[in-house]
């Protein structure tokens, strides 16, 4: 059995399958945000959706994370960090993409353990 979080008709924000949530690729809900409050907001949902599918980031077991600017690297580098759980470190890619909208300036797709 799949389970969805935030259906809609294009996508769901969240799947749930044997164990393993599969989040959509997360990107600010404000993009007049500069970059550091765009990858901190995309942060927040992101623990918002994992708590929600039984979940939290010290299960991340894979993050990718899609930046249109890699001169951003090391400001996502500062920002992933201090949000990770020490210890916890999931593999991880980050790379450089053209996103769907101008406006947002970074996008992460995350799948973690539910258990």
């Amino acid at each position: 059995m799949v389970q969805r979080l935030g259906v809609g008709h294009r996508m769901s924000e969240a799947a749930i399958h044997n164990g393993t949530v599969y989040l959509a690729g997360q990107v600010a809900s404000d993009t007049q945000l500069d970059f550091r409050g765009q990858v901190r907001d995309v942060l927040a949902t992101i623990d918002r959706l994992l708590a929600q599918a039984g979940s939290d980031k010290s299960r991340i077991v894979m993050a990718q994370i899609f930046l249109p600017d890699l001169a951003n690297f090391a400001a996502m580098n500062e920002i992933w960090d201090a949000w990770v759980v020490p210890g916890q470190t999931p593999p991880r890619a980050t790379v450089q993409a053209a996103l769907a909208n101008p406006a947002y300036l970074v996008e992460i797709v995350i799948t973690a353990a539910t258990a």
